[in-house]
């Protein structure tokens, strides 16, 4: 009889929430769908409040039935890392998973991998979101370092990610993996439908913005192309979906001094997760307009939903998005973006980038991911060849 793998993550999951948490909890479906034994070991304290740029870390909405979730990890306290490293170490998993997106989690993801990998045989595998951060603080490199020596394999999902652990290691047992599709958020519903449920006029045009606001993620380049006079007069509407991270005062000065208060639809709060498809299934084509970008959970709900997609030439948008068949890669200024806008309503693109998201999505299944994650695992059991060669 085959071996069946046994796998524990460590990452946020419900109740927390964020892409991250969300595809932690379908990156566990997908293992246990592959037959691999998978669950969950989450935050009871991910940041201290002072430490968290938004109103709140958690969902109130419904806990997933059809995975296990345990609430037990506390980032700040290093006693907490040894009880749960103890309870991880007696479950005898074959290898854990640690979600890596930010410094800070170095010290208590590190500290809990190396405990799990003293006099055992377990292996840890990084899911690397970010090892250098958008938004640098000191101490960075230290924390990361630290957790990348505890970790035998690494899954980064763009190449530029895959490319900055270069500064932390030199081990071959690394993939890059691209993040797969969001479809946690229901099935797709009409345009009109959608429009209707968020009482918009379904007779405008629509872009998207969505997500958490944050400096890297560009609205500003975004708020600036909306205010092209030739934008202006398509009547082109955008949507800002999502809660302010950060001071909303200089986007709101933009919208104030281009005279944009009719052209801007402000959303400006969490959106729940039962929302979450009337605001892409409403627009015309998403936009992500980073300053700098590793990958975006946006553009895979955004493929899930099949719809067109604006993106920065910046990371690994432009490996998910290539240009001119499922959207627009463009520079990182205003004017690029304007252009853009412009060819995609003036050159009625609409439909032709749709259909090319439908083919193109097939590239992001989770059932490739899980394959990848294994295939690592594989890569790390193998016994290293001798030195010298043959």
């Amino acid at each position: 009889m085959l071996h069946k793998n046994k796998v524990i993550i460590i990452g946020p999951a419900f109740p927390l929430r964020g892409g991250i948490a969300n595809s932690d909890e379908e990156l566990c479906r997908a293992m246990n769908v592959a037959g691999i034994d998978t669950k969950i070991f989450s935050f009871s304290l991910q940041y201290p409040n002072f430490l968290f740029p938004g109103k709140t870390q958690y969902d109130n909405g419904i806990a997933p039935k059809d995975i296990i979730i345990e609430t037990k990890i506390n980032s700040v306290n290093p006693l907490n890392w040894l009880k749960v490293a103890k309870q991880i170490k007696n479950e005898k998993p074959d290898y854990v998973i640690f979600r890596y997106w930010l410094p800070f989690m170095g010290p208590c993801m590190g500290t809990m991998a190396w405990l799990i990998k003293r006099g055992t045989n377990i292996k840890t595998i990084a899911i690397t979101d970010n090892v250098i951060p958008h938004e640098k603080r000191p101490g960075d490199a230290m924390f990361t370092k630290y957790f990348v020596k505890q970790s035998d394999g690494f899954i980064a999902m763009s190449q530029s990610v895959l490319n900055d652990l270069n500064v932390f290691t030199n081990t071959k047992k690394k993939a890059f993996l691209p993040l797969p599709m969001n479809g946690l958020f229901g099935k797709k519903v009409s345009k009109q439908e959608a429009l209707t449920y968020l009482h918009l006029n379904t007779n405008d045009k629509h872009i998207l913005f969505f997500g958490f606001i944050r400096k890297y993620k560009g609205l500003d380049l975004l708020l600036e192309a909306m205010a092209d006079e030739r934008v202006k007069q398509l009547g082109v509407k955008l949507i800002i979906a999502g809660e302010y991270y950060e001071d909303s005062a200089p986007y709101l000065d933009i919208i104030k001094k281009n005279g944009l208060e009719n052209n801007v639809i402000l959303k400006t709060e969490y959106i729940p997760s039962e929302e979450v498809r009337y605001y892409f299934c409403a627009a015309d084509m998403v936009t992500l307009t980073y300053h700098t970008a590793t990958q975006s959970a946006v553009t895979q709900i955004a493929y899930h939903f099949e719809k067109p997609m604006l993106v920065t030439n910046v990371g690994g948008l432009p490996e998910i998005v290539p240009n001119n068949k499922v959207g627009y890669v463009t520079e990182i200024n205003a004017t690029s973006i304007a252009d853009a806008i412009i060819d995609f309503y003036v050159n009625n693109r609409e439909q032709t980038f749709v259909q090319n998201t439908i083919i193109e999505k097939q590239r992001f299944l989770w059932s490739t991911f899980v394959k990848g994650v294994e295939e690592l695992y594989n890569k790390i059991l193998a016994p290293l060849p001798p030195k010298g060669g043959i």
